[in-house]
């Protein structure tokens, strides 16, 4: 039981250290969120409450944005779902893992499912074949997003215009993204994909309905392919 109770506890702390360095591009994405929340026809509070209800930050920043406008609901959640059509792909990745798991936690800890927690704990499990402290520190990654993505949020709707554009703060949402590989990227393909994922999604920054993000995923895919054909005898 001792040895259990270590293994929650390692885990947890485990999860959360990891993701703290990702913060520093996490909080001012959170900004960005909640002052694009605040300047919108959509309100602030509509902003604040899609954090715990999508928690999702390029779906949740398009949501509000075309909630703004015109735009039927319908289009809204099709758009949102269109840009989260990766999470398909973490879930069937990370699906071995939660089989190991107690049922309660099968159907409760995919909402902490985000990029960050996924790269994060996919990485953690190549060392570790405990169950218990994998499960562990997946909650420690997804709580240490949580917590500080709602303050952002707040933050962000309360401070409003308060906060200086000259702070450049949409740097955040590709940089969200880019730091996540510094970690994982240990293969020439897979520097290729990187390099090509990250400058496609800047450069398709602007592309509508928060699609720069997609473009740049698939064109880094494309590139990391195509380096390891090229490299295979």
């Amino acid at each position: 039981m001792k040895d259990q109770t270590d293994m929650r506890r390692g885990g947890l702390a485990d999860g959360a250290r990891a993701l703290t360095p990702l913060l520093l591009a996490v909080v001012p994405f959170g900004l960005v969120l909640g002052v694009t929340a605040a300047s919108s026809p959509a309100g602030g509070l509509l902003g604040i409450a899609t954090s715990p209800i999508i928690f999702a930050g390029a779906a949740q920043l398009v949501t509000v944005q075309l909630l703004g406008t015109d735009t039927s609901v319908f289009v809204v959640i099709i758009t949102a779902l269109v840009i989260n059509v990766r999470h398909l792909m973490y879930s069937a990745a990370m699906a071995p893992h939660f089989s190991e798991w107690p049922r309660r936690s099968r159907f409760l800890l995919p909402y902490l499912l985000t990029d960050q927690a996924f790269a994060l704990s996919m990485l953690r499990y190549e060392t570790t074949d405990d169950p218990v402290y994998k499960r562990w520190f997946f909650v420690g990654a997804g709580l240490g997003l949580w917590l500080p993505w709602q303050l952002a949020t707040i933050a962000g709707v309360v401070l409003g215009a308060q906060i200086p554009e000259s702070l450049g703060l949409g740097f955040a949402i590709p940089l969200v993204f880019l730091v996540l590989l510094i970690p994982v990227v240990q293969t020439r393909p897979g520097l290729v994909a990187a390099i090509v994922g990250g400058v496609g999604a800047v450069a398709a920054g602007e592309a509508p309905y928060g699609l720069g993000l997609v473009i740049g995923a698939l064109l880094g895919v494309a590139a990391g392919v195509a380096v390891e054909r090229l490299g295979e005898p």
